[in-house]
């Protein structure tokens, strides 16, 4: 095996050394843009030895004016007789979409004959279209903003852009992050959904469920590192690389430990002390923000009853009273955005759902 090279470095190396050559020298004219975004581990930098066993290789997308698409087969037939059958070590060719693993195409070396390459063309409103399941057209509403996957806006807003003739750079700023006044929805409906639980994982041991208790508690860590992110303005990617991206948040030596304590504690007040602690550091980073009135941060006790609660629907009331624009103001309260209400990796990753979803926003 060649030594490992992050896929990111690879496909620039690719693009410049390989595909860009014989773009010159047969389509002397052509404007483009030529990128990497969207899924694959190696957009977000996260990618591993590990990784180039599927759907991992020198690849590359290319985006072309509406009136240049026609030139796709040309291109595409061009560099599958003209592209070198390796590249620093790894075959450019590739096997055939499975079938049965959901296309996923994987390295086949070759040494001779036209190259099954991936270097693969789109508009730039075809690849928004199929890939969000948004017209670039049109305008971002708060209902689209909370109906995309943030792993999917973090994949666009990641990866890399190796030559821009077409602005792709210019429309990824529009993705960077939510408006001001969606954020401080997503924020007040993560500490809405801490509120709704902070109190049955004590409920759920003090009556000796043990287990009932563990699985509420792994609920609040996830939702402790969604405001982690939510707070630091950063897109979560989904769960494979969720803990990996949320360790290098400033947060994370913070909460890190008192998270770990929560998870693998064996009795729900050792459990509560954990989340409790996490709490507290969570609140401190609500107010050191300044977007709402100070809060308290200590956690007191559930209404007489002895659990630990920081009262997280303080902070949700607090955020939402801080929204201005009327249209987020109109949302339903507390639902937040598709990665909160909903784990189900058929629905977030269907673009064609999209819209049905943004439905739900009114």
């Amino acid at each position: 095996m060649p030594k490992f090279i992050p896929g990111l470095a690879l496909c620039e190396g690719f693009y410049h050394e390989a595909v860009k050559p014989v773009l010159d020298a047969v389509f002397p004219n052509l404007r483009y843009t030529a990128a990497l975004i969207g899924s694959g581990s190696e957009v977000l930098g996260f990618d591993t030895p590990m990784s180039t066993d599927h759907h991992w290789g020198p690849r590359l997308m290319l985006f072309l004016r509406p009136e240049d698409i026609t030139q796709q087969d040309a291109i595409h037939a061009t560099l599958r007789h003209r592209l070198p059958h390796t590249f620093r070590g790894y075959p450019t060719n590739f096997a055939p979409p499975d079938p049965n693993d959901k296309g996923t195409q994987l390295l086949a070396e070759t040494t001779s004959g036209p190259v099954n390459h991936r270097v693969e063309a789109y508009t730039l409103h075809s690849f928004f279209q199929s890939y969000l399941g948004f017209d670039l057209d049109a305008e971002l509403t708060p209902a689209d903003w909370l109906s995309f996957p943030q792993q999917k806006l973090r994949t666009i807003t990641a990866g890399a852009v190796y030559h821009d003739d077409l602005g792709l750079d210019v429309l990824r700023a529009h993705f960077r992050y939510y408006p001001h006044d969606v954020w401080l929805y997503l924020l007040a409906s993560g500490w809405a959904r801490i509120g709704q639980e902070e109190h049955l994982m004590a409920r759920a041991g003090y009556v000796g469920d043990e287990l009932g208790s563990q699985v509420i508690a792994g609920r609040l860590v996830r939702d402790i590192m969604m405001l982690g992110f939510l707070m630091e303005r950063q897109y979560a990617p989904y769960p494979k690389w969720f803990g990996t991206a949320f360790a290098r948040l400033d947060c994370a030596p913070a909460l890190l430990p008192h998270l770990r304590g929560a998870l693998l504690a064996e009795t729900w007040p050792e459990r509560e002390r954990g989340l409790a602690a996490a709490y507290e550091e969570l609140a401190r980073r609500h107010n050191a923000l300044g977007i709402t009135e100070p809060l308290p941060e200590q956690v007191s006790s559930f209404w007489g009853r002895p659990f630990q609660v920081i009262h997280a629907e303080r902070f949700a009331d607090a955020l939402r009273a801080a929204i201005q624009d009327e249209a987020v103001r109109r949302l339903p309260a507390d639902i937040g955005g598709i990665d909160q209400f909903s784990d189900s990796t058929d629905l977030r990753e269907n673009a064609g759902l999209r819209g049905r979803i943004a439905g739900l926003y009114g």
